[in-house]
């Protein structure tokens, strides 16, 4: 009897993952879908794209592989779009079949990669975008081979009409559909909780519990939920009046500890970005230390001017400079640079808003100083992006030395400005 019990409960398990891949995939595929339908044929015009040849080979697939639909490679296959001056951007599929992609419904035409030069030459396109980037890795999938081959089968006629296509991979990426922000917000549930519960004492027993061990936990809950992470270990670490002490670990978890984490899932070729922050309680303490309560409410102060200010429609450089006019007005100080805080008295604050979705850094217009290029692009509604600070501010429980407060959660830019994915993060966690 308990053989069989043991074997019916084997089935039941098998058959819920079952059900559960197949939801992932039709969400997937209704995402890649309406992207096609909506995005593409916009995304194409405005970057003056007739043509969109994206390669791949066994074993050296395409960034932009699981936005495609992936399916088998045999040796070398194609994903082409066509713009053909209708609404509708013609797909074709060359070299690259299987299930997960003629049952996806995304494409027009299967063929053989041998057709690659009679497909390009009958609709004898003007400007062919490729995916050739030097500042863009996610738009930069196609190796030095493959462009000698490309340039080589289609011959100097196409090879001369090659482009990048390093801003339509951008927009192409970041312009969201309503189902592909429906996924994210699900992501974006999981990686707040998974955290949450992390920083707490469901994981944590101060004086038992070190670093690796939450990070650890964490990286167990991706496996059991079936999730992705597009950074490696979970970074948990200890600040105290020096700066980082630590991060992932053998360093005990001990009381009086401010503690840190930055992490994202990834679900269904999403990718999350956030920040939690906990405070070990000491014994006799019942809550919060002031001072660092104070320091954690200055950073809330600059993230809802963040919020406030950030509105689609103007370059992402434009947006940081709003920003910062808008944080300065208020009394805190702009940073010269990471880490480079002050001993004033104010607040200092320096900002890193990227973009984000497919990654946990996304490759769209970036309210970001590392990322320089993206800040010239335009921040359109349906826009992902992750409300990224720092704030640093004295506590008198370090001496007056400053507590660096890291706040990140992820956000989706509309008409009306920012909104909230997910439940943000609204106070210090507190470990008993």
């Amino acid at each position: 009897m308990k053989a069989i019990i043991t074997l019916f409960l084997a089935v039941l398990t098998m058959n819920s993952w079952a059900q559960e891949a197949h939801r992932r995939w039709r969400k997937m595929n209704q995402i890649r879908n309406d992207k096609f339908d909506l995005v593409l044929p916009e995304v194409m015009k405005e970057n003056n794209i007739d043509m969109w040849i994206i390669m791949n080979r066994e074993g050296n697939f395409d960034p932009l592989y699981p936005d495609m639909g992936e399916g088998y490679v045999g040796s070398t296959g194609y994903y082409i779009f066509t713009d053909n001056g209708t609404d509708r951007i013609e797909r074709a599929a060359l070299g690259i079949g299987g299930y997960l992609l003629s049952e996806g419904g995304s494409y027009d035409y299967f063929g053989s990669h041998t057709e690659l030069k009679e497909y390009v030459s009958t609709r004898d396109p003007k400007r062919i975008g490729l995916n050739i980037s030097k500042s863009i890795g996610g738009a930069d999938g196609l190796s030095y081979s493959g462009y000698q081959e490309l340039s080589e089968q289609l011959g100097k006629k196409y090879a001369d009409r090659f482009v990048s296509a390093e801003k339509l991979v951008s927009d192409f990426r970041s312009r969201r559909v309503a189902s592909e922000i429906a996924v994210y917000g699900e992501a974006g549930e999981l990686s707040y909780q998974i955290a949450e519960r992390a920083f707490s004492n469901e994981v944590i027993t101060p004086g038992v519990t070190t670093l690796e061990d939450v990070a650890w936990f964490m990286k167990d809950q991706l496996f059991k939920n079936n999730l992705e992470s597009s950074f490696g270990m979970p970074s948990v670490y200890v600040t105290g009046p020096d700066g980082v002490v630590a991060t992932s670990t053998d360093r005990i978890i001990q009381r009086g500890d401010v503690l840190m984490l930055d992490w994202g899932v990834g679900l269904m070729n999403m990718y999350t970005d956030m920040k939690r922050m906990a405070y070990v309680l000491k014994e006799g303490e019942a809550e919060v230390p002031a001072g660092i309560k104070n320091a954690f409410d200055q950073g809330v102060k600059v993230r809802n001017i963040i919020k406030q200010t950030i509105k689609p429609g103007v370059t992402a450089q434009q947006a940081e400079d709003a920003i910062y006019a808008a944080l300065t007005k208020a009394g805190f100080n702009k940073m010269k640079g990471f880490n480079q805080y002050t001993n004033l008295d104010k607040t200092d604050v320096i900002i890193g808003c990227h973009s984000v979705g497919n990654w946990g850094h996304g490759i769209g217009p970036s309210i970001a100083f590392f990322n320089p290029v993206r800040l010239g692009y335009e921040i359109k509604p349906s826009n992902l992006l992750s409300i990224e600070l720092f704030a640093y501010t004295k506590i008198p429980e370090w001496g007056g030395k400053k507590l660096r407060v890291p706040l990140e959660d992820d956000a989706v830019v509309t008409e009306r400005g920012v909104e909230w994915l997910y439940p943000i993060n609204p106070r210090v966690l507190v470990i008993k």
